[in-house]
């Protein structure tokens, strides 16, 4: 839709043409804990972006050149040579711009052995129909929902239509995946010996057992990962400084459109980059009362699933090293 042929070569707003093209693909350890595991997900940093998020913390591949163009084969040999080093998913961090890409190499990778879930980690701003093209090869959707305002979502991402695109899109993604579940590997998914993957845990099983509330059983296994999610949809929102109106809203409207057929992860790592200094509130950090104001909102509407974060999270050293890793 940003009117460029991008299989001649072209470029888009994205910044690429049609080639896949990444800076990292590597174990990656700060996702939700049912996401990263105890082995890391296998995280591929795709590069460009079609948003233009001012305080991007991938600002270096999202809006730079740290760029390396791959084929659909290597990228397929990707997947299976991180699930040969017990990722507990493929993470496709970015991915909205190569989705005709990803999913030829997806197909192949899963021809040749691929079993471990499928992660797509987006900012939401998608179309509908680009997402029905993954169908069937997505496993659980990573979204972020960022603003509610057009007002603000045209100021810091130039898109005005932002919070109108992402909604009808978690929609789809919510109805690709279903309710989430989980599973208790004691095996990891990608060897030849994978039965526990197919043994599914509620929602409701996973809180009981994060929360304590219920024994792990037969976890002595030194491959032992769990509790890991193995389909689902988790709606990321970072509060932004200043704006726990909106934060408010975003948690309240998820909340009545999908109740219990999402968690929603409330992120308070927001983290001022130089390039973000441009609009003088981000350069300050989260408030731990703003933060502490809108998890007691989500409790008092009744949301269950969540995560949330605690201290320290705001720090540069969560940024991985785009050295083109793996690829």
């Amino acid at each position: 839709m940003c009117r460029v042929d991008r299989t001649a070569g072209q470029k888009g707003f994205c910044r690429e043409s049609g080639n896949p093209a990444a800076a990292r693909a590597a174990l990656h350890f700060w996702e939700e804990p049912c996401i990263s595991g105890q082995t890391g997900s296998g995280a591929v940093f795709f590069s460009g972006c079609n948003m233009g998020c001012v305080f991007c913390q991938n600002y270096e591949i999202a809006h730079d050149e740290v760029r390396k163009e791959i084929t659909q084969d290597r990228l397929a040999d990707i997947f299976l040579e991180l699930q040969d080093k017990k990722a507990a998913n493929i993470n496709l961090v970015t991915p909205t711009h190569f989705i005709p890409g990803i999913v030829m190499a997806l197909e192949s990778a899963k021809n040749k052995g691929l079993k471990i879930p499928v992660v797509y980690n987006t900012s939401s701003y998608e179309n509908v129909e680009s997402l029905k093209l993954l169908d069937g090869l997505v496993d659980i959707y990573l979204p972020d929902c960022k603003y509610y305002s057009g007002d603000l979502s045209a100021k810091y991402s130039k898109a005005a239509d932002y919070f109108e695109k992402a909604l009808p899109a978690i929609e789809e993604m919510v109805r690709q995946t279903g309710s989430p579940s989980f599973y208790m590997p004691h095996v990891h998914p990608g060897s030849s010996s994978d039965e526990d993957c197919n043994k599914s845990i509620s929602a409701d099983k996973y809180n009981d057992i994060v929360a304590g509330d219920e024994s792990l059983e037969d976890t002595e296994s030194s491959d032992y990962t769990g509790p890991l999610m193995k389909k689902g949809t988790i709606v990321r929102h970072l509060l932004l400084p200043g704006h726990l109106d909106d934060s408010i809203k975003i948690v309240t409207k998820l909340h009545e459109k999908f109740g219990d057929k999402i968690y929603i992860s409330l992120m308070n790592q927001y983290t001022p980059m130089p390039h973000s200094a441009v609009f003088p509130e981000l350069t300050n950090t989260v408030s731990s009362d703003d933060y502490d104001k809108l998890i007691d909102h989500a409790i008092d509407i009744g949301v269950e699933n969540a995560f949330i974060q605690g201290d320290e999270t705001d720090k540069s050293s969560f940024i991985p090293a785009f050295d083109y890793s793996g690829l």
